[in-house]
């Protein structure tokens, strides 16, 4: 079973004087990317969060927000009488000194100055951050059910796919035949225009026409394509996902994919193999979304 790498997660947690939400977002990433939007108070708890994420969700680009509302009548931002006061007196001086008129609103003016304002400390109590935990893990488990729902149709759209290019591919046979005739009249022509007009060495030829047949033949493609098809479906199906493993997969399907267009000297066989080529590119995409 796949899951996707994209998912959203939310959970909400109630304490004496606030409540805590937690988001968690996630993209498509090649490795775990963590970036977590947290209060100030609890930035020392920042490598724990990062360390449950990233031992949860495994891999993708992953935002985390935290969001407090305070409840009670206590704020850990107050004034700073003293600094206050001292930005007041500043402000009287230089306006008699300068000639200009001290601000309408001189209040909201001197709030606004550096560290009339200042955050009082809060310490976090073991229960308080348990229940914090107990959030981020809901809000996890969440992302986790995203992710395996995303997956389900990832999983239908990619069988799709590949059963598509199952189809095209049993196609190719009913040209092989006329494909021979005409490269077996090519052959022919060729050597009796040979044979006219000049001398030639048997064994030479021979050997010749053994190493062009050899390079012509698609036998050996269309087996391995059929096996690596039939390998993408059993990773598919495995408990753990696995999208790394499904777009090394993918690279051998393109690959035996573009060897049989080469080989194959046939121009139905051709229009085959460049519509096996956009199906496959198709999963190509899909397979980057895979966890």
């Amino acid at each position: 079973m796949i899951q996707s790498m994209t998912g959203y997660g939310k959970a909400v947690c109630e304490l004496k004087d606030k409540n805590i939400t937690i988001e968690i977002k996630s993209l498509n990433s090649k490795q775990m990317d963590i970036n977590t939007r947290i209060p100030g108070i609890y930035k020392d708890k920042d490598v724990e969060i990062r360390s449950t994420i990233s031992k949860t969700l495994q891999r993708g680009k992953v935002d985390m927000f935290l969001y407090v509302e305070n409840l009670g009548n206590d704020t850990s931002t107050v004034i700073n009488p003293n600094i206050f006061e001292n930005y007041k007196k500043q402000i009287q001086e230089i306006s008699k000194t300068c000639n200009v008129p001290v601000p309408e609103d001189l209040f909201s003016t001197i709030l606004r100055l550096p560290d009339a304002l200042k955050t009082e400390i809060e310490e976090i109590d073991d229960e308080e951050w348990n229940t914090i935990l107990a959030a981020l893990q809901e809000a996890l488990k969440q992302m986790i059910a995203f992710r395996i729902q995303e997956g389900k149709s990832l999983e239908e759209h990619l069988i799709e796919k590949i059963e598509n290019i199952r189809s095209l591919h049993k196609e190719v046979p009913q040209y092989e035949k006329e494909r021979i005739e005409r490269v077996r009249a090519r052959i022919t022509d060729n050597l009796n225009d040979l044979k006219s007009s000049m001398e030639f060495d048997p064994n030479r030829f021979e050997q010749e026409m053994i190493y062009y047949i050899e390079k012509l033949d698609i036998s050996e493609e269309k087996v391995r394509l059929e096996n690596h098809l039939n390998y993408f479906i059993e990773t598919l199906n495995l408990k753990e996902s696995s999208g790394k493993k499904l777009g090394f997969i993918s690279q051998e399907i393109g690959r035996e994919i573009n060897t049989l267009g080469s080989k194959a000297n046939h121009h139905d066989i051709q229009k085959l193999v460049v519509q096996m080529k956009d199906e496959l590119e198709q999963i190509k995409e899909q397979v980057l979304n895979v966890l």
